[in-house]
């Protein structure tokens, strides 16, 4: 499927772009012969793998299929617009005008450019993103209570072991009172991926490490993944809960199995089961990989939610279709009825599209706030966060 749909930008640069340059034969079919290649990067993936989500050759070699394969994809966009404008002025030329080479020339140059700076910008370890979300109900005990969300790791030959390990130096240096990782930790199989992720092991918080899975990991062996990243430290909270504690003040953090659970033959998600059993009148914050139910989460009496999944929508335009895709949800804070939903936009991204222009990756650090009337029903907050 992903091949089918990708040829088309291909076709569209073909066409309206490569056809018309003054070139000859040859280099022109040159040219449109390498971008074939590369619009099918999906597949070629699947070749060399089994899976269109598992590229396993250099990781230079899938930076280089991901800067061509975005230049095309911009090309496409920027030669419609240009065909867009030709046929407006068709009143005023007399007829459908010709780009001349040299502007043609310079939307290549310029969607190339974009897409290496979008690529470097996607493989980065990324910048910092600090954070205060105030919590209906949080105990003052846990007024400035930090935790780390780290999601859409993607680790793969794109995203390696010395990229996860500067991750994970860079996570246990902010000193936060509890990591969380919301999913998609991987793509590849155990055996493909078991050095990649090792560092994992050295992430480090007085409350632990829990985890929750995304959907990429069903696309793999799930089960051996989840006996493997429990035997890197992460506790997965799949349709259960655990109570953080400061003195005799509690709170839930609860986490689920991902939606497409179901058609994998695994646990489906079951935000019932996650929060059975929880103490009353405790805020949750729940841990749910993709945030299209966060209405159903806010009806279910969940304080504050923390997602991913949609990578912030990786490209302007773009982030309309994968909001459209995801409740209406793609970047940033929300307030869904008395809920709080933080979309992460992803601490990596898929390695089969790595491109952001505008909508940076982060590395959170979210401090939660109790909210103002709470402190003043309850009295005043002590901070126990560690230094």
């Amino acid at each position: 499927m992903f091949h089918l749909i990708f040829g088309i930008p291909w076709l569209v640069v073909l066409i309206r772009f490569i056809q018309p340059l003054p070139w000859n034969w040859s280099a022109k079919a040159s040219l449109a012969i390498l971008l074939l290649v590369t619009s099918q990067f999906h597949l070629v993936s699947r070749l060399s793998s089994g899976s269109v989500f598992d590229p396993e050759f250099s990781r230079p070699l899938v930076i280089a299929f991901n800067v061509l394969f975005g230049a095309i994809v911009l090309l496409a966009v920027f030669q419609i617009a240009l065909d867009v404008v030709s046929l407006a002025i068709i009143p005023f030329k007399g007829g459908f005008p010709s780009a001349p080479a040299g502007l043609r020339y310079a939307i290549g140059v310029l969607a190339i450019g974009l897409s290496a700076y979008g690529v470097s910008q996607a493989i980065r370890v990324p910048p910092l993103n600090d954070i205060e979300i105030p919590v209906a109900g949080l105990p003052p005990e846990f007024d400035g209570y930090r935790m780390i969300q780290l999601t859409d790791l993607h680790i793969s030959r794109l995203f390696p072991a010395a990229w996860t390990k500067e991750v994970v130096s860079r996570t246990n240096a902010l000193g936060a009172d509890l990591i969380v990782i919301t999913g998609d930790f991987i793509d590849g199989g155990v055996a493909h991926r078991r050095n990649d992720v090792a560092p994992l092991a050295g992430l480090k918080a007085p409350d632990g490490v829990y985890a929750i899975p995304g959907n990429h990991e069903y696309f793999f062996d799930f089960q051996e993944w989840m006996r493997h990243l429990d035997m890197l430290g992460m506790r997965m909270l799949s349709n259960s809960h655990v109570i953080l504690k400061r003195g005799n003040a509690e709170v839930v953090l609860a986490g689920v199995t991902d939606f497409s659970a179901r058609g994998h033959g695994a646990p489906p998600t079951d935000l019932v089961a996650a929060i059975k059993r929880a103490p009353a009148n405790t805020p949750i914050l729940l841990l749910d990989h993709q945030p299209m139910m966060a209405e159903k989460a806010a009806a279910s009496g969940v304080a504050l939610q923390l997602s991913g999944h949609t990578h912030g929508g990786m490209v302007p335009g773009l982030d309309r279709l994968i909001a459209r895709a995801n409740g209406g949800f793609v970047s940033g804070r929300y307030q869904v009825g008395a809920m709080t939903l933080y979309v992460n936009n992803g601490t990596a991204i898929w390695p089969g599209f790595a491109l952001r222009l505008g909508v940076p990756s982060e590395l959170t650090r979210i401090t939660l706030r109790a909210k103002t009337s709470d402190l003043h029903a309850r009295g005043p907050a002590h901070s126990t966060a560690s230094a």
